[in-house]
């Protein structure tokens, strides 16, 4: 048996987080995915998982290894795409990370689409709203949509991303629209939890300047669409990322507010790690995204 092979069990296992996950995940056994990450740490000489009934992790010698075995691993992969591309033959899987937002939208139709497009490649989706370390976790690449500080990523813009102040006319007609974001400290607001905010929404202020207001009210939540059908029902104003928010604002139960007081410059992106190769299918995936994107704005 070779290397590579106990090498890709093992990232399995580790992934999987647990032996009977992997197995599970791969079409493999239990017994079999054992057996090669016993023998990999009987070549190596070391200790890279810690077993018992209940508990599974990672040995310090365990996730040094697991970070270049990882790279290797895709490094190789990398190439045999490279070599499958110039025959025409793209396929593999593809381990992506993206917003339960994004997913849960109408734009999360992208990924559907490129599966029924693409029937040799797995779309592996592990939707986390929380931003993952790509190169740690072992990611292909990411959907993300905010502004983009890290710049040891690459990244391809897909798509302009903007918030939108929202409430129903029921609430506007009893507590007023506000004409300045400070209005908002004395109105009923709902703070979704996954955006970075909180309860300090950002604005404009009167001279151009970044501002914040601290806002409260009846509901925290960490999803968008519960937001936006607190929002519907009258329970305050919210934040909404606009892919969101639209449908409800053109079915007028939604209006919006302080429009020309909203920050913009934020994007949805495919990220990927600086990589030697990019693989095949991850350039095939991205390139279908732009495309996606493009058609829907040009609609």
């Amino acid at each position: 048996m070779d290397t590579l092979t106990r090498m890709r069990a093992f990232i399995d296992v580790v992934e999987a987080e647990g032996f009977s996950a992997a197995a599970r995940k791969i079409g493999r056994s239990k017994a079999l995915l054992s057996k090669y990450v016993r023998e990999l740490e009987d070549e190596l000489g070391a200790l890279l998982l810690n077993r018992t009934t209940r508990q599974f992790s990672m040995t310090e010698a365990g996730h040094t290894y697991y970070r270049r075995a990882s790279e290797i691993v895709r490094e190789v992969d990398s190439l045999a795409d490279a070599v499958r591309e110039s025959s025409g033959d793209v396929r593999g899987r593809i381990k992506l990370s993206a917003a339960r937002t994004f997913a849960d939208a109408p734009i999360g139709q992208s990924l559907i689409d490129f599966a029924k497009e693409h029937p040799d490649i797995v779309l592996d989706i592990h939707l986390d709203d929380r931003f993952v370390d790509l190169v740690e976790e072992g990611f292909d690449l990411a959907v993300r949509i905010s502004r983009l500080e890290n710049s040891s990523l690459i990244a391809r813009r897909l798509a302009p991303f903007s918030v939108r102040l929202c409430a129903s006319p029921d609430l506007i007609a009893k507590h007023g629209m506000p004409m300045r974001p400070q209005d908002l400290a004395r109105i009923p607001c709902i703070i979704d939890t996954n955006g970075r905010w909180l309860t300090n929404w950002p604005f404009k202020g009167d001279a151009g300047e970044t501002m914040s207001v601290s806002v409260s009210g009846p509901i925290e939540v960490n999803s968008p669409m519960t937001a936006r059908a607190a929002a519907v029902a009258g329970l305050g104003f919210t934040m909404l990322p606009d892919f969101i928010a639209i449908p409800e604002i053109e079915s007028g139960r939604l209006v919006t507010a302080l429009d020309d007081r909203l920050l913009s410059g934020s994007g949805i992106f495919a990220v990927y790690p600086h990589r030697r190769y990019l693989p095949a299918k991850v350039r095939v995936f991205v390139d279908f995204l732009v495309q996606w994107f493009k058609t829907r704005e040009s609609a």
